[in-house]
């Protein structure tokens, strides 16, 4: 063979060559590093929605405060009890799963939902435009109607108008507070709002003196009253009434639809009467 022609045949025979062994790396680049890949837990398919995640944990994170009773406390033995969480617990049970309570301060609860600490929260959350911005809830599960309460000997305040001058305790982040510094100091002019982290400290304050009024929910406060025989009294016509349901974060349709059904169905079968009448001795308010 010519010498020229020897070396064309080597140069054809070597491009020739790398191209097959260029196609033949481009065709394992489409194969996967591990042949068990696609039937890994990672390549199967994540909950599409919350409803779907709490089904598939078996448990929804409840948050409360836990120092709100008859609503929601701890009792004896250190468990959260109450009509919340007998509430929480059926609801839990008609999903399918079982309910954890995480208890916090109620200024917190609505951070601590947004940051996915809590599921939900049944903690006689009030229902309010400002609220459903930022939130989704139930169907409301209560009515509740919030009285002035002060000290037996008092005969000064007997309403809101006589709050002028005057000290008055409120939860701090509560539905309550908001009400006092948006409604009741407009209305009746300039008065000192003091905020609490719990109930029983301010019916504490208020029965030694260190408050004038507070606001609260009468079945709220009537186990506290009676447990540590504060001299206190409610006073006057409710003020307001609010409805509480259960708060969840925004755009999540299946798991409202889901809590709403599960609140409906109680309310259908007697247990929400039940749950009502253990706690408060009466027949439901809504």
């Amino acid at each position: 063979m010519h010498t020229k022609t020897k070396h064309l045949f080597k140069t054809v025979s070597l491009v020739g060559a790398i191209v097959i062994a260029l196609a033949g790396c481009g065709s394992k680049s489409n194969e996967p590093a591990d042949k068990n890949a696609a039937n890994s837990p990672a390549a199967s398919a994540a909950p599409s929605n919350q409803l779907e995640t709490i089904k598939k944990n078996g448990k929804i994170k409840i948050g409360l405060m836990g120092t709100y009773a008859p609503y929601n406390f701890l009792n004896d033995k250190k468990e959260v009890d109450g009509f919340d969480a007998d509430v929480a617990k059926q609801v839990a049970k008609r999903l399918g799963v079982q309910a954890e309570f995480i208890t916090g301060e109620f200024s917190g609860l609505i951070e601590g939902l947004q940051k996915d600490k809590y599921d939900a929260l049944i903690s006689q959350v009030t229902i309010t435009d400002d609220r459903k911005k930022t939130m989704d809830f139930s169907s409301p599960y209560i009515k509740n109607s919030v009285n002035i309460v002060v000290k037996n000997d008092n005969t000064t305040i007997k309403s809101l108008e006589d709050f002028k001058g005057k000290k008055v305790g409120v939860g701090l982040g509560t539905n309550d507070e908001k009400y006092l510094r948006d409604v009741a100091l407009p209305k009746v002019g300039n008065f000192e709002i003091a905020t609490y982290n719990d109930v029983i400290t301010s019916l504490t304050d208020l029965n030694v003196g260190r408050i004038d009024a507070t606001i609260n929910n009468t079945f709220a406060i009537k186990p506290l009253v009676e447990k540590n025989n504060f001299k206190i009294k409610s006073v006057g016509q409710p003020i307001k009434e609010d409805y509480a349901g259960i708060a969840i974060r925004k755009n999540n349709q299946e798991l409202l639809d889901a809590l709403n059904k599960a609140i409906a169905d109680m309310k259908a079968d007697g247990t929400f009467k039940e749950i009502f009448q253990k706690w408060f001795g009466v027949d439901p308010t809504i």
